[in-house]
């Protein structure tokens, strides 16, 4: 037999023009960024860091800085002196609401993860009756806005006699429907049915399945979905100004007892606020590389 001649490269490239402008994409992914592209992340995280800048501006001065026409861009020295105010104000009880903060948002984060992840489980690869249409209501409570259940909530706890107690912020948000929809989403697409099918045959009931396929699977997701919620039971207002008493508040509604009837020192105001976020950055420190590992296998299929 003949050998078959193989054709030059540039014959190739010749008769197949798709040939070079696969090897020009080729090309062009391994650029580096051009100038307007560090241009436009510059104004995206100046426009992110912007307002931590200028309420430490303001909680570095004094109560005229706000209202100052001639107002320097330099922060001023009395920063830690507002801050020490905001934290020894006795009608602020900072310690006390950075307490409860703390405790109620951990236990709703982790509760929400916990019932969300086996929740998503049991709907995106256990097969049940009425398993879609239950789905669907779960998701369809979340068109329904929360102050529609704010009368009758208050009313049941104050008959069990659990007004002014944190566990009267944490029982209601103990799941969440979001969560449920978000993890059951993810393991849908991630975890393969062959992988479960391989762990069933080397005989792992459903818990030992979930717990060595679903958990390792699902950790970016619920690491985005602990960090979003913690932030939202953080910054949660409305219910507890309502339930808790004055004694025992959550961080966001101790700093609004800052404010009087007639004037606000926004100064003394915003040095709090600056507070209430050191907490949120470092539960981001901690999570943010599950956050990004989250995004990325989201944003990438298979």
């Amino acid at each position: 037999m003949s050998a078959i001649s193989t054709p030059p490269l540039a014959v190739v490239e010749e008769n197949l023009p798709h040939a070079r402008r696969s090897r020009k994409t080729t090309k062009i992914r391994g650029v580096r960024a051009g100038f307007w592209v560090y241009v436009g992340l510059g104004v995206v995280v100046a426009s992110a860091i912007f307002p931590y800048y200028w309420s430490f501006l303001i909680g570095s001065g004094d109560a005229s800085t706000i209202n100052d026409p001639d107002m320097s861009w330099l922060p001023g020295g009395n920063f830690i002196d507002n801050a020490l105010k905001v934290v020894n104000d006795p009608a602020v009880n900072f310690w006390q609401a950075l307490w409860n903060s703390i405790f109620s948002s951990t236990v709703i984060a982790a509760s929400v993860v916990l019932f969300s992840t086996l929740a998503g489980w049991a709907f995106a690869k256990l097969r049940f009756p009425g398993g879609k249409w239950l789905l669907a209501f779960v998701v369809a409570t979340m068109a329904v806005p929360m102050q529609l259940g704010v009368v009758p909530l208050y009313l049941l706890f104050s008959d069990l006699g659990w007004t002014g107690q944190i566990g009267a912020i944490i029982i209601p948000a103990l799941t969440s429907a979001f969560g449920v929809f978000w993890m059951t989403q993810y393991l849908s697409q991630t975890v393969p049915d062959e992988l479960i099918e391989a762990a069933r045959v080397d005989g792992a009931n459903m818990l030992r399945t979930f717990w060595t396929v679903g958990v390792p699977a699902a950790r970016p997701a619920a690491s985005m979905l602990f960090l979003f919620t913690f932030v939202g039971a953080w910054n949660q207002f409305f219910w507890p100004f309502i339930v808790l008493d004055r004694q025992s508040p959550t961080l966001p509604v101790a700093l609004s007892l800052l404010q009087s009837n007639y004037f606000v020192d926004y100064s003394i105001v915003l040095a709090g606020v600056l507070l209430a976020t050191i907490p949120l950055l470092i539960v981001f420190a901690f999570t943010g590389r599950q956050l990004v590992s989250g995004i990325m296998a989201g944003a990438v299929k298979g």
